[in-house]
């Protein structure tokens, strides 16, 4: 495991059309990727921000999560435990990849993504 870049940061939202407006009117961003109320995506350098409806959000999350992309998931649970982090939950996403939910030692929900590997 070694971790490679922040993949995205997402905030979550109650009505995706409003902020999605905001944040195209406040800052110039530009639309990249829309999955209808669940999620919008914007390229910011290179890297992703994003808008996340609660139910397409990790469980629990509120406010802000920084997704780290990381080559695999294999050792990153162990890693996180055992400098006292907690592990929530992991997505598999299919041909996207998976997700690892965290808890860090101060409770804030953050996440490690992992793409599918090529075939």
């Amino acid at each position: 495991m070694a971790i490679q870049r922040i993949q995205s940061v997402y905030t979550v939202v109650r009505d995706m059309d409003k902020a999605q407006v905001f944040y195209e009117r406040a800052l110039g961003l530009t639309l990249k990727f829309r999955d209808q109320s669940r999620w919008s995506q914007f390229g910011v350098g290179g890297s992703n921000f994003a808008l996340s409806s609660a139910e397409e959000a990790a469980q629990g999350a509120t406010g802000t999560v920084v997704v780290f992309e990381a080559d695999s998931l294999e050792g990153v649970r162990q890693s996180v435990e055992a400098a006292g982090g907690k592990f929530v939950s992991e997505r598999d996403m299919g041909s996207h990849g998976r997700v690892q939910v965290f808890l860090d030692v101060e409770n804030q929900i953050f996440q490690v993504f992992s793409r599918q590997p090529s075939a």
